[in-house]
């Protein structure tokens, strides 16, 4: 058989022979193209679905296993900014569909604060399926936030301890941001700041650590700031990694603060939206503070909560070594936590005024039994980080299933919890009045027992000596 000769030909500068490749033949160069081409196309197909094993089981392992937690985060959100990041592809179920003030949502699975904290990647993230978008939290000023390493995974309990201290380009960098996203979506008819249908975007609102520590003015100055460019404005009052914070949530302060915050809504231009107001709280208040929380929250015009932020607590479950890390504690862990402020929550409050649902949520059960404890939406921040850019689909899916196996829906699962659960119109009245009951002197409790015996007698009396009158 005839076989094309190799060509040898003396190498520069030394003497030895090289073998000249043979041309490729068009065929064959075609056919290399050809293969190239679909299999680049095959895999930019399976990278941009959300859905893909890659954005569970591959990248975000490979990025927890290679690079320090913050820097995991970092390169996560450039990723998400690029516009090349994975997409959610399915529509929204319709049994997913709720109502938020009036608003139709597509779904109640959105992403909490703390992820994107200078509104870079707001668009990635609604690409992948979130119906809320949280940004921040966002500070007056520039700050660093508190010294590194501040982020620490927890694996072997499914949660994360953070201690960033609201690191933050500061008011005027994300502003720029939410402005610059308004010419790209002009034609869009939506009235929605998150420029898309059935989605909404909130900005978290945060205090600078140079601040006093019972002032409200840099909360005034976000709502100054960002009312005109987001849906829904979130008071942040709960994260334990800025001192005195937390102390905001006492009644005389919060009252102060809340009342800061709606008037400088009201005080916004009749012609810029007037975005929702939302007061975000800890997990780790007593029973008696919740209530507190709900009195004030009742006599304002903030529209709704979110329950929760992280915990300072540390659960005895916790196996994995950064457990003594400190700062706030995120994941599986809080949800016990979480779910118990809501509740208590819920029964204080009217249903006019709607919960968020935050901690430990990473299935479509987690989801469900918030709802079930009247919550109308809920969010997911460490979950997503463990399971990647498909979580929020993953929930959803399973949201559907467990929907589907009770025969109703997510609105019908809130409706029936928020009026089951929801303080009722003068409960709160009658429930002082037991408490004031409670705390009198027992002679006291006899003095009104018997007057109240001797008011019976003596309507008794009238009654019989009417009736003796109208038989004259």
């Amino acid at each position: 058989m005839f076989r094309h000769p190799r060509v040898f030909r003396p190498a520069l500068g030394r003497g030895i022979f090289t073998r000249t490749p043979a041309p490729r033949t068009p065929i064959k160069s075609a056919l290399y193209g050809t293969v190239f081409v679909l299999s680049t196309g095959l895999f930019a197909i399976y990278y941009l679905d959300a859905r893909s094993a890659i954005h569970r089981y591959v990248i975000p392992p490979l990025l927890r296993h290679t690079l320090d937690a913050e820097t995991g985060h970092k390169v996560a959100v450039k990723v998400l900014k690029s516009g090349l990041g994975p997409r959610d592809p399915v529509q929204d179920d319709a049994r997913l569909k709720s109502e938020l003030w009036g608003q139709e949502i597509s779904n109640p699975v959105g992403l909490a604060a703390g992820f994107d904290k200078n509104g870079e990647a707001i668009d990635g993230l609604f690409n992948l399926g979130f119906s809320w978008v949280e940004i921040g939290s966002v500070t007056p000023k520039p700050q660093p936030g508190n010294p590194q390493p501040r982020v620490f995974h927890l694996p072997a309990d499914s949660a994360l301890i953070n201690r960033y201290g609201f690191p933050s380009e500061g008011h005027a960098a994300v502003l720029l941001r939410l402005r610059a996203r308004i010419p790209r979506f002009s034609g869009d008819e939506t009235e929605s700041a998150a420029f898309r249908p059935g989605a909404v975007l909130a900005v978290n609102l945060g205090k600078n650590k140079e601040s006093s520590a019972d002032s409200v003015d840099d909360f005034v100055a976000g709502v100054r700031t960002f009312g005109p460019y987001s849906d829904v404005l979130v008071v942040n009052v709960s994260s334990p990694n800025t001192p005195g914070l937390r102390g905001l949530q006492n009644r005389d302060l919060l009252e102060t603060l809340l009342a800061g915050v709606t008037r400088a809504r009201e005080e916004l231009p009749a012609f810029t939206r007037k975005p929702k107001l939302v007061l975000k709280i800890a997990p780790d208040l007593t029973e008696s503070q919740l209530v507190e929380i709900a009195e004030v929250v009742e006599n304002t015009t903030i529209d709704g909560v979110i329950v929760s932020n992280t915990t300072t607590q540390r659960p005895a479950s916790l196996v994995d070594p950064n457990k003594s890390e400190i700062g706030g504690l995120s994941g599986a862990p809080v949800k016990q936590y979480s779910l118990a402020a809501l509740r208590t929550l819920r029964k204080n409050l009217p249903a006019r005024i709607p919960l968020i649902g935050c901690g430990g949520i990473s299935t479509g059960a987690d989801a469900l039994e918030y709802a079930k404890a009247g919550a109308s939406l809920v969010q997911v921040y460490t979950g997503f980080g463990y399971d990647g850019a498909g979580a929020c689909r993953r929930i959803k899916d399973q949201l559907v299933d467990e929907l589907a196996k009770e025969g109703t829906t997510w609105a019908e699962v809130v409706n029936k919890a928020v009026s089951e659960l929801s303080l009722k119109s003068g409960s709160r009245l009658r429930r002082v009045e037991k408490e004031l009951m409670a705390d009198t002197d027992p002679s006291l409790h006899q003095l009104i027992a018997e007057a109240e015996e001797l008011k019976r007698l003596l309507d008794q009396l009238g009654e019989k000596v009417e009736g003796d009158d109208n038989r004259l």
